[in-house]
């Protein structure tokens, strides 16, 4: 005997994993990440033994809820696992991932559809963060097939709107949790030649450190697969990691997965800026929804590392920024008070989603047994 888990498997953006109702799930925090361990088949570089697609792309975890806070119409509870590793993070953000959750609701009949399209107001449980989320629903059913295209998932798809309301400081103290826009860091570690770089260390929905590639020795257009296989590289990146996450008021991030390292190089195919995101041991082939904000927001912000680098028009009104990545770009559009233009109010974007796989989990009887029938 198993216990099965009611749960959807979708694609969210570029990442994918699985969907609960979170009141299908262990109350119980420890005995509900043993439940997500057991269902992706973490700790194993292939999750054989689970449905994890054996990378940090595809380890992902949605849990959802109706909500009965005022003006929130559901509640998304993001998890990042790891394949080789017996960790489940709940801190951060995932901004692909948060474009299932509307579609997951309405296949679930958690909400129905309000018309030709639908838009629903979600609450990141991570970090408390709101945001619009506007589907297509003719016929009262999800659209999944469209024209929209996203870099980094094969095909077209149906467009998915998501409108952030508040991203600043999301797992940091504010925007800049360092309180500059650049810091100067002689990076020290057991066997690593020191070296001294300036870096961006900004939170606009997702803690990133922005750094030159050239300061580390590379140029910044190098492949993902070029970028895993130089040691060297990681070797540098991770004792930065540690050293200024100190200073951001992260504390010891050793088991954390942010904040995310991000080398930039000047735009090669027309957008703002290139950009390389370590999340944060392995190079994404593209880049998460959340940090190609707050990369824009760094590009569009004085002062910061992307000055000299990154190419972009500044005008009144909204302004989009195409973060360029190793698969194509992410382009976001960034609002601004207008007493204050160099403060992002508001934060739009395009994803798409796709429901793969609707039926069961099935994890040992050994790691739960199941919601108790008297509760």
């Amino acid at each position: 005997m198993q216990t099965a888990i009611p749960c959807l498997l979708m694609r969210g953006g570029t990442s994918k994993g699985p969907f609960f109702r979170a009141s299908d799930l262990p109350a119980d925090l420890a005995t509900r990440d043993r439940v997500l361990l057991a269902a992706l088949g973490s700790p194993d570089k292939r999750q054989i033994d689970g449905i994890g697609g054996a990378h940090p792309l595809t380890s992902k975890v949605g849990m959802v809820s109706l909500s009965d806070k005022p003006g929130i119409d559901l509640e998304f509870l993001f998890a990042q696992l790891q394949p080789e590793k017996d960790t489940v993070d709940t801190t951060p953000n995932c901004g692909n991932m948060l474009a299932g959750v509307v579609p997951f609701a309405l296949e679930t009949g958690m909400l129905a559809a309000r018309g030709e399209s639908s838009t629903f107001r979600v609450l990141t449980l991570n970090t408390g963060m709101a945001a619009d989320i506007t589907v297509q629903t003719p016929g009262g059913r999800v659209e999944y097939e469209g024209s929209a295209r996203i870099d980094g998932a094969p095909g077209t798809s149906a467009p998915i709107e998501i409108s952030f309301l508040d991203t600043a400081g999301s797992v940091c103290s504010g925007l800049l949790p360092t309180g500059q826009p650049r810091d100067t860091v002689t990076v020290t570690g057991e066997g690593l030649e020191p070296f001294t770089l300036d870096v961006t260390c900004i939170d606009n929905g997702m803690p990133l450190v922005i750094f030159k590639a050239s300061d580390v020795g590379v140029t910044g257009l190098e492949s993902a697969a070029e970028l895993n296989a130089n040691t060297d590289l990681k070797r540098r990146i991770e004792a930065l990691r540690m050293q200024i996450s100190k200073a951001m008021g992260l504390g010891d991030v050793s088991a954390k997965n942010y904040p995310k390292m991000t080398l930039i190089a000047e735009p090669q195919n027309g957008g703002a800026i290139t950009t390389r995101s370590f999340i944060p041991h392995v190079c994404h082939d593209a880049i998460g929804v959340l940090a190609a904000v707050t990369v824009g927001t760094a590009v569009k912000m004085p002062g910061t590392v992307c000055e000299g680098v990154a190419r972009l028009e500044q005008g009144a009104g909204p302004v989009t920024v195409s973060v360029e990545h190793p698969t194509g770009e992410f382009s976001v559009t960034l609002d601004s008070d207008a007493a204050n233009p160099d403060v992002v109010t508001k934060a739009a974007l395009l994803r798409t989603a796709r429901l793969l796989m609707r039926g069961e989990v099935m994890v040992p009887r050994s790691v739960w047994a199941g919601p108790d029938p008297q509760s």
